[in-house]
């Protein structure tokens, strides 16, 4: 059975700096969580395009995993989307998505994915884990994208009678 997880979250960036962030793989380690002691294999700087393969190691409920990645969609500074070719799901499609609005650019990520676990493996560990992964992910996002202080108008007053 495929789930679906779905998160967004507004930076208050313009959309072209938020998308050459992600479209920096390099990045992707500052927005995984240390308890998956992630790694990037593929040599830097990697060329960010469709059919890109990028290759990772990790941990996973302590155990040691080799995922594989291809980027199957790039339409900066819109979307993109990798998909797992090698690691721990039966299958995994995440769409990245970017949509300029008036607070900065809405990103959306939605990650279909199919594993083994049966509905029980669902509720105790996948769920769990892949919630866990993405309030970090927001939480990283967050510190790296501030928001901006504003510039509140200057206005005068006159004096009382």
């Amino acid at each position: 059975m495929h789930r679906v997880l779905t998160t967004t979250l507004i930076l208050p960036r313009p959309i072209d700096s938020v998308f050459a962030f992600f479209a920096d793989a390099a990045n992707l380690e500052r927005l995984t969580p240390p308890f998956l002691n992630f790694h990037i294999l593929t040599p830097l700087p990697i060329q960010m395009r469709q059919g890109a393969l990028i290759d990772y190691r990790l941990r996973l409920h302590a155990l040691p995993i080799r995922w594989r990645t291809r980027i199957t969609a790039w339409d900066p500074p819109l979307r993109f989307v990798d998909e797992q070719i090698r690691g721990p799901y039966r299958l995994w499609r995440h769409e990245h998505t970017f949509e300029q609005v008036e607070a900065g650019t809405l990103c959306r990520d939605r990650v279909e994915y199919a594993h083994l676990g049966g509905p029980l493996g669902e509720r105790l560990l996948v769920r769990p884990s892949l919630e866990r992964i993405f309030a970090f992910r927001q939480q990283a996002l967050l510190s790296m994208f501030p928001l901006q202080p504003r510039q509140t108008p200057h206005t005068e007053s006159s004096p009382g009678r």
